[in-house]
C-alpha cells in the first residue's frame, strides 16, 4: 500500500505528457495551436481527476476522524499525507477499500500511460441528457467529412472536443445525484 501510495504522483505527472498526442504539440509547420484542444486524450484527463478526488476522498476522513490539519488539494501532498497516516487507516474497517481503491488508482494511471492498444473502448458514465439511458464513451471519435473529434453516448447524442470540460462536470453532478 504504502508503494502505491507513494508512486501515484510519479503517475500523475507522468500522465500529463500523455494528455495531447507529441506529434499534434510538436508539429513545426502548424501556425496556430488553437486546434490542439480536439487532440485531448479523454482517458488520461479522466484518471487524473479520479485520482484527485479519491486521494480527497480519503483525505477529509482521516482529517474528521484525527482532527488534524487537511493537506494542500494536490496529489503529491494527499498522497503523502496518507501515507503518514497509513497506520491509522489500515486499522480501519474500510482499509480494504481504501488499498482497493488505491490500487485501481495505480493501474488506471498506468493504462493511460502505456495503453494496450487491443483494449476495448472504456465506457464512462451513463448519459447527462434526461431519460437517455445511453453510456458515454470515454474515447472520442472522428465525425464527418471535417474529421472533427466528438464524444458520444451509445443512444447517439454527441458532444464537441471542446465541451468535454462542461459534460465532465455534468457526469459528476449525475453521481452526486444532482438533477442535470
Amino acid at each position: 500500500m504504502e508503494r502505491n501510495l507513494r508512486t501515484l504522483p510519479a503517475l500523475h505527472q507522468e500522465c500529463l505528457h500523455h494528455v495531447s498526442p507529441t506529434h499534434r504539440r510538436t508539429n513545426p509547420t502548424r501556425v496556430s495551436g488553437s486546434r490542439n484542444r480536439d487532440h485531448l486524450n479523454i482517458s488520461v484527463l479522466d484518471a487524473r481527476y479520479n485520482l484527485l478526488a479519491t486521494l480527497e476522498s480519503w483525505s477529509e476522513i482521516v482529517v474528521e476522524q484525527l482532527g488534524v490539519t487537511a493537506p494542500a488539494r494536490s496529489v503529491p501532498q494527499l498522497a503523502r499525507f496518507l501515507t503518514q497516516h497509513l497506520p491509522w487507516l489500515a486499522a480501519q474497517p474500510p482499509a480494504a477499500d481504501f488499498a482497493g481503491e488505491v490500487e485501481s488508482l495505480v493501474a488506471e494511471l498506468r493504462s493511460t500511460i502505456d495503453p494496450d492498444p487491443h483494449a476495448l473502448q472504456t465506457l464512462i458514465r451513463q448519459c447527462v441528457v434526461d431519460n437517455c439511458a445511453g453510456t458515454i464513451s470515454a474515447s472520442p471519435r472522428n465525425t464527418g467529412a471535417s474529421k472533427s473529434r466528438s464524444i458520444a453516448c451509445s443512444a447517439g447524442h454527441s458532444w464537441e472536443m471542446h465541451e468535454w470540460l462542461t459534460l465532465r462536470q455534468l457526469m459528476e453532478q449525475q453521481r452526486k445525484g444532482v438533477p442535470a
